[in-house]
């Protein structure tokens, strides 16, 4: 499978540069825009230092945002960068209360970036705390929890980070870099062997996963070359005889469940002996971790 496991953290730093910009421009109205309240209440030369404070216990994620939107701040400004001392990394477990980072600058620049930089690295942060839970559940187990392609448009890559931050692995960044084969495109091609066939000859150098819903189909992938088979909607049961056949033949061939899965049921799934759990939910519903930005007296 091409994935990134969560010991490859490189923060996707141009990706957050554009969604940084994008989130300024429409929090002020565009590339030319301002904060009208803090423009008219904060002198230019006033200075101060700040604080970005966890408010609820959970996992980091998106640190250096926290820079990249002052600094974007800063220069839309013309003011001086703001100084900023990251105390904990990507991925670090937190308590309420306790400090991620210390700022020193521009009381301007701090208040106009504060909601930017909350919303990205909350929302990343949630991600985090989300699959760091899935994490721990499998811990053990031999199994993996995957994100899927159940992202908010525009901050994949983002996600994706925090999906790693949190201790999970990603499993496609998109349509390009694994093809997985399911239902609809069975049907479109004439059938499994068909589709598997026509990929494998047009894209010969990329990852294939064919999607199975029985343990029948499962044996037909194989026999057509697949090596990677997703079980969508399975109960424990018919996942466990699925994993049983298809080890049966002798073939090393990577299985992942997904569909309907929840914390409560994690350990059920991983013990009947797939590879990983897929979780659309580490994208699509994780609730942001509370953070805040205080200035300090």
């Amino acid at each position: 499978m091409s994935s990134s496991s969560s010991s490859d953290l490189a923060f996707p730093v141009e990706d957050a540069r554009r969604v940084v910009t994008g989130a300024l421009d429409e929090d002020l109205g565009g590339p030319d825009g301002v904060d009208v309240t803090t423009m008219a209440t904060i002198p230019a030369t006033q200075m101060t230092r700040a604080g970005v404070i966890a408010r609820e216990d959970g996992v980091v994620a998106g640190v250096d945002v926290i820079a990249l939107t002052l600094d974007a701040v800063a220069t839309r400004l013309g003011a001086a960068p703001v100084e900023v001392e990251v105390l904990v990394v990507d991925g670090t477990r937190v308590r309420r209360g306790d400090v991620i980072a210390e700022l020193h600058g521009s009381t301007q620049v701090t208040l106009i970036a504060e909601r930017t930089l909350l919303n990205i690295i909350s929302r990343l942060s949630g991600v985090a705390t989300h699959t760091r839970r899935w994490a721990d559940v499998l811990e053990g187990s031999g199994a993996t929890v995957l994100d899927t392609r159940k992202t908010t448009p525009g901050l994949r890559a983002l996600e994706k980070f925090a999906v790693r931050a949190g201790g999970g692995t990603n499993k496609r960044m998109g349509l390009y870099d694994v093809a997985m084969i399911k239902d609809n495109h069975k049907l479109a091609a004439g059938s499994l062997k068909a589709a598997y066939a026509a990929v494998r000859q047009q894209f010969p150098d990329v990852p294939v996963q064919v999607e199975v819903t029985t343990a029948e189909e499962a044996l037909e992938s194989v026999e057509a070359g697949a090596r990677f088979l997703l079980c969508d909607n399975m109960s424990t049961d018919l996942l466990r005889s699925t994993v049983d056949v298809v080890r049966a033949t002798g073939e090393t061939v990577e299985l992942e469940a997904t569909g309907g899965l929840t914390l409560e049921v994690a350990a059920d799934y991983a013990a009947t002996g797939v590879d990983y759990l897929s979780v659309g939910g580490l994208t699509h519903s994780s609730p942001i971790l509370d953070l805040a930005l205080d200035l300090r007296p």
